[in-house]
């Protein structure tokens, strides 16, 4: 049900439109059980994105898409078409997912509207499935933990991989390190922000099938933009300064979007980190011209700065980094990890990020709240609120059936 279309995050931010093709090679030799088998992977959720990752699989490993689910009938069929997969094997309606879990499968990739991750997780995991899900993990910290419970749960024997590229890309983890290994010095304070256009409206936006065909403009579905998008460079924040913030103050608002939905168009967030380390933060998601995700820490002996479909690089006072240009990451990086998500199956050398990946969902969480409230809110008062979303969904018996 995932409404990424196809080729997004703001199309590279158009800043790959003339680049060659990809210099990735598909894995030749990624091995399920027997010695030809292929990796039977489910789909749950066959928007745009949905449909995007099982080709992945197909494309970059050795695993076939055997099976999809979704609530609506129509995007079903058209994944099964894309897929090539057989009639009985696609499920429907909010509760299909299970029954597709209980079937003979390998691995699901769970591309679903983010409220629905930490249940489709929990039950695909307690199924004995490795799971690839996609960011956000949840959209609030009762979701968070519980994937964060589920992985825990079988650590070591089933694999719970996050998607997020820029982790699996060349020139963040060359400038990860050479943070980490102290080449800008001490951080200081840093400069993250998402600013893109709007995102495209999914058939009619009328009543309760509407509502979760266009889940991307609702709060308690998507966790607001600031949870189900901007956690890219927030991601990066956690990572660069090897923790999460102890503290959030925030602001924003809806003034520019206000045709669909009931998500705000943007955000202005500082974190405070420890070691009084403060990371400005800032968001829209309604502007024209301009298209940027920026990663920029600035620390005593220099700065590193690095862009999702831009440079990637540090300069410092003493010596730098010349990194390189990640326009080919949105693809890459997804690919990259499909192949190491599907090579740690065959191999039985487990994957698990989830509990980085919850730090990273809570940091957008936290943002929000503060955001929403006008006020400062520490990551401990957040964590013994534990609220939980409710979208109060009211979805008609035909819904399944119903029409984009």
């Amino acid at each position: 049900m995932s409404n990424e279309p196809t080729v997004q995050r703001r199309d590279f931010l158009k800043l790959a439109a003339a680049t060659a093709g990809l210099s990735i090679v598909p894995a030749a030799a990624v091995r399920a059980a027997g010695a030809n088998s292929k990796i039977e992977i489910g789909i749950i959720g066959c928007g745009g994105r949905g449909v995007w990752i099982g080709k992945l699989f197909e494309k970059y490993a050795n695993a076939k898409v055997v099976a999809v689910h979704d609530y609506f009938r129509d995007r079903v069929e058209a994944a099964g078409q894309q897929l090539d997969v057989e009639p009985s094997r696609q499920y429907i309606g909010l509760e299909g997912y299970k029954e597709m879990i209980a079937g003979k499968l390998d691995a699901v990739a769970v591309e679903s509207p983010p409220y629905f991750h930490p249940e489709q997780t929990v039950d695909a995991v307690k199924a004995g499935k490795h799971v690839y899900l996609a960011k956000p993990i949840a959209v609030d910290v009762p979701g968070c933990l519980a994937i964060v419970e589920a992985a825990k749960s079988v650590q070591g024997k089933q694999s719970v991989l996050v998607d997020f590229q820029t982790r699996n890309n060349e020139f963040f983890r060359g400038a990860a390190q050479r943070v980490h290994e102290g080449m800008i010095g001490e951080p200081v304070c840093g400069q993250f922000f998402y600013y893109c256009g709007r995102l495209g409206q999914k058939g009619s936006n009328e009543g309760e099938t509407g509502r979760l065909r266009n889940w991307c403009f609702d709060k308690a579905l998507s966790g607001d933009v600031i949870v189900e998008q901007n956690i890219h460079v927030l991601d990066v924040a956690n990572w660069y300064l090897q923790g999460h913030p102890l503290r959030a103050t925030g602001a924003g608002g809806r003034k520019a979007r206000v045709d669909i939905g009931d998500c705000w168009d943007h955000f202005v967030v500082r974190y405070e980190y420890p070691n009084d380390v403060l990371v400005d933060f800032s968001s829209g998601q309604f502007t024209y011209g301009f298209d940027d995700l920026c990663m920029r820490l600035f620390g005593s002996q220099g700065t590193v700065e690095s862009h999702y479909g831009g440079e990637v690089s540090i300069r410092g006072n003493k010596e730098g980094w010349k990194g390189g240009v990640t326009n080919r990451i949105y693809e890459e990086g997804a690919a990259n990890n499909v192949k190491d998500f599907c090579a740690a199956i065959a191999e039985g050398k487990h994957l698990n990020n989830a509990e980085e990946s919850a730090n990273s969902t809570m940091t957008s969480i936290l943002g929000r709240i503060a955001a929403y409230e006008k006020r400062s809110v520490t990551w401990e008062e957040m964590l013994q609120a534990n609220t939980k979303l409710d979208p109060k969904l009211n979805l008609p018996a035909d819904g399944p059936e119903s029409k984009a």
